[in-house]
């Protein structure tokens, strides 16, 4: 079923955004990327459009197309009448000129088979005599209905679509044709495949014009008019309604669009809250021309649009010859999506996982994509989803780490803005300078508490300071101050050691070092002097020893 649209694996940054706009959730995460969940989409094409990494892509019949042209056979094309829309200011004729320089045979409009189906949805009030009929137009419609309101199918008209109603009319008038449906619908592909035999391949205004610009063919803006054209208001919210001109008394006639207001009336026929009802309903908001290819690329407004079809659109019905009601119709089946449930107790476990104790941790904030957390927790245990997508539960998670850090680590961590302002300050900063609580200095300048220069020098320069030593005289401490600037969010971070106790250390033993140093000057001193003073009295022994011993050799010798 999804295989019309696929995923480009290196493109997915895991941004979630695909499953908060996906109608049913038919997306799984796993391996941090997106994986479309076949038996569950219905192709509605907003993952596609909503995509910022264009990791969505349709599968591309380009290719397929170009071998039917080359083929024995006549290939005709029906085109979507929302091509007024996506080619502006271009009529019928002007895109058959361009198409059949590609190597078309014929365009007919698919105009032509909405009349048709028109006709028949007329009859089947008139005759069958419906409660509630629900018009089979759009296959991502259907496709909801057979999937997630089986009980709703009895409603669903079972009528082809206008695309399968043109091609059929084709092929009766050219027997060996080929058929190719060229609109702005993803899930017109799946159709195709799925019905074989009626439309033998479908491009989107996306792929015609990436061909049209390669085989360098320029669309000519001319319009051609003619009053047999009402079905053209097809592709418009209201479109089919518009063009039932005789209505059958006692019914309401209502045109839903978008798949959340179609599923919410498809709930209220399930409960039995609707009766006598035809309801025109459209998948996309503004029915085919808000399609996803043309949404993605196309940005005028629904009314301009809508004025752009009403413009081109005539007041009588293109001329069809009717084929029978047996012709015309169309079954369908319940598609089973196969989805085991959760118990109480399994989805209580799961939310456990997720953080959620209690009511109360339940946010149901939606940044998930899931409407509540308890259905978050079902499509965790069902594998579709990962623990890791709750946003609070991580952000909690990160916070509680951080703050633990924070909170538990013995440097003083202080955190201002750009004007100098308290935006943080840890117990540990508190601490070391004898503040109370943080409501004391939150939101205040940082000069009540600290010299803010070394801020400034940061904030003005914007190199860091790393391992700065500072003496907080007013609190006595001594501490090595480092200061980051974030510039990404624009905030200061000053981390405070404090070093007091080593510095008192380093202190002491610098004092006890210059008092032995002083000690060992007195002492050479002092051994200097006793020295100086022996060798001074040895100087005069030995003086008084000469002067002796010179009287006694004189003595001797006068004997």
């Amino acid at each position: 079923m999804a295989n019309c649209l696929t995923l480009k694996k290196s493109n997915c940054k895991n941004c979630y955004k695909c499953i908060r706009h996906c109608p049913v959730k038919a997306i799984r995460f796993s391996g941090n990327q997106a994986h479309i969940i076949g038996n569950e989409c219905i192709l509605c094409g907003q993952c596609f459009v909503v995509c910022p990494q264009n990791a969505k892509q349709i599968v591309d019949e380009t290719e397929k197309v170009k071998v039917l042209l080359q083929g024995p056979n006549p290939v005709i094309v029906s085109l979507a009448p929302s091509f007024v829309v996506n080619y502006e200011g271009v009529g019928i004729q002007s895109m058959r000129d361009a198409l059949q320089k590609l190597g078309f045979y014929d365009v007919e409009e698919t105009a032509i088979g909405a009349t048709i189906v028109k006709n028949e949805y007329e009859r089947m009030l008139k005759e069958e005599e419906r409660d509630v009929l629900i018009t089979s137009c759009c296959h991502s419609v259907n496709l909801l209905v057979q999937k997630y309101f089986p009980s709703c199918l009895e409603y669903l008209a079972d009528v082809v679509s206008p695309m399968q109603a043109h091609c059929n009319d084709i092929k009766k008038r050219f027997p060996n044709a080929k058929t190719v449906f060229i609109g702005p619908c993803v899930a017109k592909k799946d159709e195709a495949e799925h019905y074989e035999g009626i439309v033998d391949a479908v491009l989107t205004f996306e792929e015609l014009t990436n061909w049209m610009k390669d085989a360098g063919i320029e669309l000519k803006q001319e319009k051609d008019m003619t009053a047999e054209s009402r079905a053209r208001f097809f592709p418009t919210t209201g479109g089919v309604l518009k063009t039932m001109a005789d209505k059958v008394t006692g019914y309401t006639y209502v045109a839903i669009d978008g798949v959340e207001n179609c599923m919410n009336v498809l709930r209220d026929i399930e409960s039995g809250k609707i009766h006598k009802c035809f309801i025109e309903m459209s998948a996309c908001v503004g029915s085919c021309t808000g399609g996803p290819v043309m949404e993605k690329y196309h940005k005028t407004s629904a009314v301009l649009d809508y004025m752009k079809i009403a413009d081109y659109a005539g007041e009588k019905d293109f001329d069809v010859v009717q084929p029978k009601a047996v012709e015309l119709k169309k079954h369908f089946e319940y598609i089973e999506r196969r989805l085991q449930q959760p118990t109480e107790s399994e989805i209580y476990n799961v939310l456990r996982q997720m953080g959620k104790f209690k009511p109360s941790d339940e946010l149901n904030c939606g940044s998930c994509g899931y409407n509540s957390c308890r259905e978050k927790a079902i499509a965790i245990y069902q594998g579709k989803s990962e623990i890791s997508m709750c946003l609070p539960f991580l952000k909690d998670k990160a916070e509680s780490f951080s703050d633990t850090i924070v909170k538990n680590t013995p440097n003083g961590i202080i955190v201002l803005n750009e004007n100098l302002e308290v935006q943080q300050i840890n117990e540990a900063a508190r601490k070391l300078m004898n503040i109370r609580s943080s409501s004391d200095i939150l939101g205040d300048q940082v000069v009540r508490i600290l010299d803010p220069i070394a801020f400034m020098q940061v904030l003005r320069n914007g190199r860091d300071i790393c391992g700065q030593r500072v003496y907080l005289a007013e609190y006595k401490r001594y501490v090595e101050q480092s200061v980051v600037y974030d510039r990404d969010s624009h905030l200061l971070i000053g981390i405070m050691r404090d070093i007091t106790d080593e510095e008192i250390e380093r202190e002491k033993k610098e004092s006890i070092s210059r008092q032995t140093i002083e000690v060992a000057d007195n002492v050479v001193e002092k051994q200097m002097r006793i020295v100086q003073e022996i060798a001074s009295l040895l100087g005069e022994t030995a003086a008084e020893t000469k002067i002796a011993l010179s009287k006694l050799k004189e003595s001797i010798n006068n004997e």
